[in-house]
């Protein structure tokens, strides 16, 4: 006897693979957060603040916090794949809405990994003694990309272990740097006076120099977001989401504000400001005739990859949440039947990474601090505004099983924060960083009047959100789905 699906010749698309237990989630969550901001944007927040660099960290890690009980609420009330954009569609309904963030996220993960593979390939020529040829990096950051995808085809058990050797790696660094740094305070080469100043550029008062200064260390703090990408690969994700998230908050929380303070009391403002290495000057200064200042380098190129790796990870499975609601082509949400992994989301991807690899500097400094530290955090910090809208408004559909709820007062809270982020005259962001924006954005636009005019002439997807009962079947089971594309007259609203 043939199922439906098959007598219709409708092949089944299995679900993505339950793997990850609240361990591994924690360390997914961990080695997102940290990535490679902690190891770039050190210097840049003091060049804002001055020796009060801790100050920044703990405001972003407030509104990150806020925002991050606001995903809390949505992806255990909705645990898919697809993370903003599937709130977002849910709420509003509009596709235009929801495309457009999926577009942003999407950007801002492809882009972070492919500036992440130019500073991989950066850290590899010079820590290994390979020259400075151009070429030669780019075919090393090229191969590198490869070598994700390839690692994420093969399944997110081992896409997760890998992430989980290198965030050990790079959290092991880290506390390395914290503990020299202890040898280096009690034996009485700190400056502790510095901690507690500020000095703030000429044409910036204190106030606005801090939320500068926040704008860039709250990239620091994003990564926690990735994870509800993950959501469908998560075991019992409404239950063990909100303590891993929230620990894994706390910790990277704790493990910066050690480093910015450990940071300025060793080294002076002047010598971290604009440092690209910040965390290599910091354990130069404190232990000078310690030969494990070395392994620093080594250690931030472990940091990046981890970054591209979870990176690429977020964005394959947010086409596939996507492509599973009906908002992008149904060909992305194609899996593969043994390895159960998104495997057209993830080649689709990879090429647009490939792309952006090719065009980024190799220089991994104004990449990374224009691109992930500048563009990505606005952009982010404007998705985060609208998840925090989305809470309010998916209150009015409630659901069977029992979820997170965060207190009414806080999404209200981080949507303002958020936005008072992003906003040139109260964040103070360079002019360049809305530029690089508003080109994605474009970008963004023109695809989705290809997606829309594809969508009307083949007859998939809707302009509002998807009937989430009826995608739960399939996903349970796809024999049960109608063969038919989805059309107007099974959409809600």
């Amino acid at each position: 006897m043939t199922t439906t699906a098959q007598s219709t010749g409708t092949p089944e698309t299995p679900e993505l693979k339950k793997v990850m237990g609240p361990k591994l989630l924690l360390l997914f969550i961990i080695g997102d957060i940290l990535g490679t901001g902690i190891y770039a944007l050190t210097g840049q927040v003091a060049a804002e603040v001055g020796g009060a660099a801790w100050l920044p960290f703990i405001v972003a890690f407030v509104v990150a916090t806020i925002t991050a009980c606001s995903y809390l609420e949505l992806v255990t009330k909705f645990p898919q794949a697809a993370g903003a954009a599937l709130y977002a569609h849910k709420a509003f309904g509009i596709h235009f809405v929801t495309f457009l963030i999926c577009f942003t996220v999407m950007s801002s993960g492809i882009t972070s990994a492919s500036a992440a593979a130019g500073a991989f390939a950066s850290n590899f020529v010079i820590g290994f003694g390979l020259g400075e040829g151009p070429g030669l990096a780019l075919l090393i950051a090229l191969s590198f990309m490869i070598l994700i995808a390839a690692v994420n085809l093969r399944g997110v058990a081992e896409s997760v272990g890998l992430n989980v050797v290198l965030t050990l790696v790079e959290l092991s660094g880290l506390l390395l740097v914290i503990f020299i740094s202890f040898f280096a305070i009690f034996g009485g080469q700190a400056d502790f006076s510095r901690v507690v100043a500020f000095d703030t550029p000429d044409d910036k008062n204190v106030f606005l120099a801090i939320s500068t200064a926040t704008s860039l260390a709250f990239f620091a703090m994003v990564g926690f977001e990735d994870s509800v990408n993950m959501a469908e690969e998560t075991k019992n994700p409404s239950k063990i989401f909100p303590r891993t998230m929230l620990t894994g908050l706390g910790i990277t929380a704790v493990v910066y504000v050690l480093i910015s303070i450990v940071a300025v009391a060793i080294v002076p403002v002047g010598e971290l400001a604009g440092n690209d290495t910040p965390l290599v000057t910091v354990v130069q200064t404190a232990a000078p005739d310690f030969p494990i200042s070395a392994l620093i380098p080594f250690i931030s190129l472990f940091a990046v990859a981890n970054s591209a790796l979870i990176n690429m990870m977020m964005a394959s499975r947010l086409l596939y949440g996507m492509s599973k609601q009906g908002v992008l082509p149904p060909f992305l949400s194609r899996v593969l039947p043994k390895r159960r992994t998104p495997w057209a989301a993830i080649l689709f991807t990879t090429v647009i990474a490939l792309a952006l690899t090719s065009y980024v500097s190799i220089d991994p400094a104004n990449p990374i601090a224009v691109l992930l530290g500048g563009t990505t955090s606005l952009l982010l910090l404007a998705v985060f505004a609208v998840v925090n809208v989305c809470v309010l408004i998916l209150r009015r559909k409630p659901v069977e099983h029992k979820h997170f709820r965060t207190p009414t007062a806080l999404p209200i809270i981080g949507a303002i924060a958020c936005l008072y982020l992003v906003f040139p005259w109260t964040s103070g962001r360079p002019v360049d960083q809305y530029l690089i924006a508003g080109i994605l954005l474009a970008i963004g636009i023109l695809l989705w009047a290809v997606t829309y005019l594809h969508r009307r002439k083949s007859g998939y997807g809707g302009a509002a959100a998807l009937d989430t009962t009826a995608l739960k079947v399939v996903a349970q089971d796809p024999a049960k789905a109608d063969p038919a594309p989805p059309r107007r007259d099974n959409i809600e609203g």
